[in-house]
């Protein structure tokens, strides 16, 4: 279900995802769902992955979490990409009544080995999934997490708006989301990019919540984001003096990669994990201001020419 957003946007940037608090391999022993704890986990990643200026993607209830961030800090933030999302999750008495309906599903249901009660969320989800494709996200929900964190969770939720934040935003900001979905509708992107100064909304001809690899609207969501980020992408030709000198570890494993050799390679080489010499290099890129597929050739070129010492 997942996969095509992994890999396929892991062949425009180097993506990195996480899962939020109380859901999948975080811990799940909390109970603050405060957008606030929300956007403190997202620098927390931030901090940890060594990045000092990135695009973020927001997508459903990661939407607000991305804007209150961009908001807070846009001198991090590159471009924002909204999808599939929204600006305050109480959306009138309609919305709160369903909420009460799935509240009370989830209570009875969430946890059961059928799927009967999950089912209904994977209907709103992915409409157009196959019956396997529908079994394979009826089990993703039920191991995502537990009632008590989904519930509390959800509540919380219906407590965020970052409405008032979307007219001071700066930063370059696309809007892509499906016209037929029924679990954020079409209406909540329009008041995002009608808000958002710049902004601009892409609609697409879908009913999934989450795009499936084999629909049209997939590729293109892809070929925008794509296009979007293409700024971000472009290598410096006049990269001579990094904005922070090189460590000589970086500078190590710099030199093996010019010599060829792929990450694991290096890894054994210098004794490390394929994990270390990935930061090392993400560390390198950001110091010489390069990114996308073409980084790692433009550090290369920049440790061929000899410009660090040694």
């Amino acid at each position: 279900m997942w996969r095509h957003f992994l890999a396929e946007l892991g062949e425009i940037a180097t993506v990195t995802r996480y899962d939020e608090r109380g859901f999948g391999l975080s811990d799940w022993d909390v109970d603050d769902f405060t957008l606030d704890a929300r956007v403190a986990d997202l620098d927390a990643v931030v901090t940890a992955a060594g990045l000092n200026r990135f695009a973020l993607l927001g997508m459903a209830q990661g939407g607000p979490v991305a804007i209150a961030y961009a908001h807070r800090y846009p001198q991090r933030v590159s471009r924002l990409i909204l999808f599939a999302t929204y600006a305050t999750g109480s959306r009138g008495p309609d919305q709160l009544a369903m909420e009460d309906a799935f509240a009370h599903m989830i209570r009875v249901g969430w946890a059961r080995p059928d799927a009967v009660f999950r089912r209904v969320f994977s209907n709103l989800m992915i409409p157009g999934a196959t019956e396997q494709q529908m079994c394979w996200f009826d089990e993703l929900q039920r191991v995502a997490t537990s009632v008590d964190v989904l519930l509390a969770a959800r509540q919380e939720r219906l407590k965020t708006d970052v409405t008032g934040l979307l007219g001071e935003l700066t930063v370059p900001t696309i809007v892509l989301h499906a016209w037929h979905e029924q679990m954020v509708e079409f209406p909540e992107a329009r008041l995002l990019a009608a808000s958002i100064p710049g902004a601009r909304l892409v609609p697409l001809e879908s009913a999934n919540h989450i795009l499936l690899a084999d629909e049209p609207a997939w590729q293109v969501f892809r070929d925008e984001v794509a296009t979007f980020l293409e700024p971000d992408r472009t290598v410096r030709a006049d990269v001579t003096t990094p904005v922070e000198p090189l460590t000589a570890r970086e500078i190590d494993v710099l030199r093996l990669a010019a010599e060829g050799l792929d990450n694991e390679a290096i890894a054994r080489r210098l004794s490390l994990s394929a994990r270390t010499v990935e930061r090392h290099l993400s560390n390198v890129y950001l110091k010489l201001g390069v990114s996308g597929r073409v980084a790692r050739v433009a550090a290369v070129a920049y440790i061929l020419r000899g410009s660090p010492p040694g």
